[in-house]
């Protein structure tokens, strides 16, 4: 966590945004740029929650749908929709999300932790902040990214449509 002492509180700094109108957020350390949608070239045989590829400034990077990478609906991309530019793990990706809300940094005695019936959502989600009557969840793209992470087949033609080998990484 990017936690750093402050008198004699903590805070955590995190970057806040909604998936399918619910509020999610990243401790800001792993985030590069946040920029608007683009199109992406679709990828053969990537998994579904890849969408492709864009090109940032000369260097190629994956375009994940992060709500399908959480075993959600797929994001519908459009004008507010956001891409978030991360470094995860050695690997540069952008994170499609459907905007950006707030950047934040908020007391670390804010975080409750998941509760521990919350199934495979405990390897990846470091807890939930609350912030002005509203809950957010604190994924570890860490975890969520590691080897081996979860990742769904929804078949149909997203992206490289399908779950086959491909960016196994991802």
């Amino acid at each position: 966590m990017n936690i750093h002492a402050s008198s004699s509180t903590e805070f955590l700094e995190i970057i806040a945004f909604k998936l399918n109108d619910q509020s999610f957020c990243v401790k800001t350390r792993s985030i590069r740029e946040i920029r608007g949608w683009v199109p992406v070239t679709p990828m053969p045989h990537a998994p579904y929650e890849v969408l492709g590829v864009i090109n940032l400034r000369g260097m190629v990077i994956p375009i994940i749908d992060l709500a399908v990478k959480l075993g959600m609906g797929s994001t519908e991309a459009s004008e507010r929709s956001a891409i978030i530019v991360t470094d995860v793990n050695d690997m540069t990706m952008g994170l499609l999300v459907e905007g950006v809300s707030d950047i934040l940094t908020v007391p670390v005695d804010s975080l409750q932790p998941v509760p521990h019936n919350a199934g495979q959502a405990t390897q990846f989600v470091d807890g939930i902040l609350t912030h002005q009557d509203q809950m957010i969840c604190f994924l570890n793209l860490e975890e969520l990214f590691a080897k081996g992470g979860p990742s769904y087949s929804g078949g149909g033609s997203r992206g490289g449509g399908g779950g086959e080998a491909g960016w196994e990484e991802f």
